[in-house]
Formats: structure tokens, sequence, C-alpha cells
């Protein structure tokens, strides 16, 4: 007797695969709007106001004609505005009812800072090692804004600008689950690592923003304090933006994926060592 056939589930079809979709190619206006009724992970009935929710998100849209497209794939790097983000927290995730104590950040483009923030952030308790290590202590989070006051201006401030971070998984995530926390919507920014896009254009034998900062000779005080090691991961960023092939790396896309890549410095050391 056979056994019955298995009727596998059709796949969901969500956001993230209309984002995937734009990466490859432009997406008339009018089909961008029938795909965003058809994802499961939609908000709004209306296609509209979806779309308009991406955007106050910082998903990086643009029209061109009939058509959207991402910037990202489009902009030259030297074009882009990077926003360079560093958190101090007392605890380890947003979800877990820990939050953010510290939120620095600049704009980068170009070779050039173009603008900070900077905001510690009232909060009732900061463990006593988060407290030798950044030396953020109560007294000094006393007459601080409430973080729903410091992520409103953040978000404004960071607009449509990719994320940069030492780290990426960790600081993205944690500024998105507190932005949904307050209602005020999640990060839909496109996001690069630097660690990884330094794993991949710095030799290091480690790539920790302390032991970079020596290796880069960067001199930038306060280590463990959110706007001056969102400074130096600029200064990383920007050094590994000299070694990047821009014969080959020309878009913001492009740099993401490479990001991303294979071609880690110390794997190609390995495979030389093992031919000699």
């Amino acid at each position: 007797m056979k056994s019955p056939r298995r009727i596998l589930p059709k796949p969901q079809f969500k956001l993230q695969n209309i984002f995937q979709r734009l990466l490859k190619e432009p997406i008339l206006y009018t089909e961008f709007l029938e795909l965003l009724t058809q994802a499961t992970d939609s908000l709004y009935e209306t296609p509209e106001l979806e779309f308009e929710l991406l955007l106050s998100n910082g998903l990086p849209l643009e029209f061109d004609g009939d058509f959207v497209y991402l910037k990202t794939t489009k902009t030259p790097i030297e074009e882009q505005t990077f926003c360079i983000v560093d958190i101090e927290t007392n605890g380890g995730s947003a979800k877990k009812g820990y939050q953010i104590i510290e939120l620095g950040a600049v704009k980068y483009k170009n070779g050039k800072i173009l603008d900070k923030f900077e905001s510690l952030v009232y909060a009732k308790e900061i463990p006593t090692y988060v407290q030798e290590v950044t030396k953020i202590n109560l007294k000094m989070l006393e007459d601080a804004p409430r973080l729903e006051k410091v992520l409103k201006e953040f978000k404004v401030f960071l607009e449509d600008d990719v994320f940069v971070a030492h780290d990426i998984k960790f600081d993205y995530t944690f500024v998105s689950d507190s932005f949904e926390k307050f209602h005020l919507g999640k990060l839909l920014n496109r996001k690069i690592c630097s660690i990884d896009l330094a794993k991949r254009t710095i030799e290091s034998e480690k790539y920790g923003l302390s032991f970079l900062k020596e290796v880069l000779n960067i001199e930038v005080d306060n280590h463990h304090r959110a706007y001056f090691d969102a400074l130096t991961t600029a200064i990383v960023f920007e050094k590994s933006l000299l070694n990047v092939d821009g014969s080959k790396i020309k878009t913001v896309e492009d740099l993401i994926s490479f990001s991303k890549s294979d071609n880690v410095i110390n794997n190609h050391k390995k495979e030389d060592n093992k031919n000699v």
C-alpha cells in the first residue's frame, strides 16, 4: 500500500521577496502595489499606505518614470551618505527589556563628516560591568532625555541613509527592536558591517574596534562611548573604502555584496601559505 503523498505548504510571499527582486531590477509601480497586496507581512490593506510605510522605515526607494527602484543599486559609493552608528546599552536585547543608554552617529560622505548625533538616554538601571566598561553611571543619566524622544530624533537624523556599524547585527537589531517597542516602525535601511568590510580590505590579526584603532593609528579617545566609537568606525570605514577596487565595485549595492563575499584577506593568506 502506497503511503499518502505529502503535500508541502506553499511558501509565503513576503516583503523580503519584493526587496530581493528590487536588487535585480526596477519594478513597475502598479505591479509593485499589487505585490504589496500579496505580501503576507504587509501591515496595511491599502498598498499606497504600505508603500509610504516602507519609505518612512528607511527603505531607499526612488521613481524612474513609472518604475520603482532601490537607489543603492544605482548610487555611486562616493555619492552615498552613510550613517555610522554606535550604541551603548544596559543589556543584550531590547526584546528582553534592556535599553539603549547612549546613542552616537556620524554622517559620512566621500571623505567628509557631514553631521553628528550624540545623546545619553535616561535609564533606571545600569549593571556594574556596563558602568565599568562605558564609564556611564546613573548620575550621568538623571537629566538625560527619555528613550522614545531620542529614538524619534535619531529616526529623523538617519533618514534612508545606509546604516553602518561595527558588528551590524547587534546595533541594527537593537535599534530596530527599540523603534518597534515605541511604535516607530522598524529599520529597513540598507546596511553594512564595518567588521565584514574591514576583513576584506585591511590586513589585521583581529578586527575588534580597539585593535583596529592601534593597527591603523586612529587617535580617538573615549573607547566604549557611543559617539567616539561611531567616529572611530567612520575612520575604519573610510580606510576600508580606500582599499576597495573602484573599477569593479562602483555602486552601494556592489559594496554591500563585496562586504559579504568570500574575498576575506586572511583566507587568501591561508591559501597562499598552502601553495608555498
